[in-house]
């Protein structure tokens, strides 16, 4: 198994569209319970779908900065979703992490999911934040320190990335601002992308 090493500040402090891809295969641990990135999303500050697009808020003051913290929000009321902050301070973009493989503490995601069926534990950002109790203490932890949330390299060789348009928006949503590890059993979305 090959060493994990912590992602530092300068792997989240450049452009959006450079780290969201980067972090396919990337380890993602919450309290030792975790496993393998193998879905995310960008969203920049130019963006209509991002939160930051209009300004920032209480709800998304994180999300200007600095880069290397979780931003952690509620959608429909009813999910928590799981984002990391890139670029220089003052710009409000992040990646949303929407699926992971899991690897450690599969039993303990299992009790939080309330399933056994290993490929519902961790696809779909909703799914992922209730498996790990993502919730809103998280919102603005740096993901460079010691703490909760530990974010590393990879610990096996990453697959193919694909490349698609992102799901569950309505605004801007032709962009190709998806990243995914292909043909992998975990990652969220139609079918033929885990084929």
């Amino acid at each position: 198994m090959a060493k994990r090493v912590r992602l530092t500040r300068a792997f989240f402090d450049r452009s959006v569209h450079a780290v969201a891809p980067k972090l396919i295969g990337a380890t993602l641990l919450v309290d030792g319970v975790g496993g393998t990135i193998v879905e995310v999303e960008a969203y920049d500050h130019e963006d209509p779908a991002a939160h930051g697009y209009r300004g920032r808020t209480a709800r998304n003051a994180v999300m200007f900065g600095p880069a290397g913290h979780a931003y952690v929000y509620l959608i429909y009321g009813l999910y928590w979703c799981l984002n990391f902050v890139c670029e220089p301070e003052g710009v409000a973009n992040a990646v949303l992490i929407r699926a992971l493989e899991p690897l450690e503490g599969i039993e303990l995601m299992s009790r939080h999911r309330r399933t056994e069926r290993l490929t519902d534990l961790a696809r779909g950002p909703g799914r992922l934040a209730a498996a790990f109790r993502i919730d809103h203490r998280l919102d603005g932890l740096d993901l460079c320190a010691p703490g909760t949330i530990w974010l590393g390299t990879a610990i096996r060789r990453r697959g193919k990335i694909g490349e698609s348009c992102r799901i569950g928006i309505t605004r801007d949503a032709h962009l190709v601002l998806r990243f995914y590890e292909s043909g992998n059993p975990f990652v969220s979305g139609p079918a033929r992308l885990r084929a």
